[in-house]
């Protein structure tokens, strides 16, 4: 996805404002995090205004792209009937989007400065929450959704999260979690300058990563889809491939890892409550 170029200067005070926030909320007490998610995002949006996702707030072309592409990857499993979960829905334009083709939204967040202004319809719900909590009745989501979101979470966080959307799915829901592959990062904007990530990707994956993780909640099923620029291949597929390739490449240097690890960004990670 991109947006407009920004400067060396601009990128280097995200980059600084970026990391300093992100450092409060790694050495926060798990009390503290869960008003911190809040609070720091809001302070990142407000102190970088042309950070990409204020960018794409306002309409553009991108902005209604990327909606576009990220609906095609849901559309397989959505109907009439769906009760549907989006879990970090920024400024909810594909909740919002997603609830014409549902029966019911929940549109997840722990910042409300992206979303303000945003007018919703009556079957979707904006809820900000704090970071781990899934506030929505149990076994109540056919479809639950995340882009870019189990990354920004503080490790001993997520296993709480990944428990409450277990929770949220009724048997035989699905949970699609998009992160970027650890392998060939880092992905937030500490890319530019380190070579681990220091930003609010407070943790990156990859596929195998995954699947202890979601294990030990209670999932039992995974499978693969694949999405690469705006192309979806709605064909489910196992993960064992996957898992044997990022293990194969692991052991070499970084640089080349890296390199050979840049396919895997396609590889949607899909799981099922069975």
């Amino acid at each position: 996805m991109k947006t407009p170029k920004r400067s060396l200067e601009r990128l280097k005070y995200h980059y600084s404002v970026e990391r300093e926030l992100a450092d409060q909320l790694r050495a926060a007490s798990k009390s503290e995090r869960k008003h911190l998610y809040t609070s720091l995002y809001n302070e990142l949006f407000v102190r970088v205004p042309d950070h990409p996702q204020n960018l794409l707030k306002l309409p553009n072309p991108l902005k209604l792209a990327e909606v576009e592409r990220q609906f095609c990857l849901l559309r397989p499993f959505l109907k009439k009937t769906t009760v549907y979960l989006e879990i970090g829905a920024g400024d909810c334009a594909l909740a919002i989007k997603v609830a014409q083709a549902v029966s019911h939204v929940f549109a997840l967040d722990v910042s409300d400065e992206i979303s303000s202004g945003v007018s919703f319809p009556v079957n979707c719900d904006l809820i900000i929450a704090d970071g781990t909590e899934i506030p929505v009745p149990p076994g109540s989501v056919d479809l639950a959704y995340s882009n870019q979101l189990m990354e920004h979470l503080h490790p001993d966080d997520a296993a709480e999260q990944l428990a409450q959307v277990f929770q949220a799915l009724q048997r035989g829901g699905v949970y699609i979690c998009v992160t970027p592959n650890r392998l060939c990062g880092p992905h937030d904007i500490s890319k530019l300058f380190d070579t681990v990530p220091k930003g609010f990707h407070l943790r990156e994956y990859n596929n195998t990563d995954l699947i202890e993780d979601f294990h030990l909640v209670g999932f039992r099923r995974f499978r693969a889809m694949f999405s690469y620029k705006g192309v979806v291949f709605p064909l489910l597929v196992s993960l064992w491939p996957i898992l044997m390739y990022e293990r194969l490449i692991s052991a070499l240097p970084r640089r080349l890892m890296r390199w050979l690890a840049y396919p895997l960004i396609s590889v949607k990670f899909v799981a099922f409550k069975v």
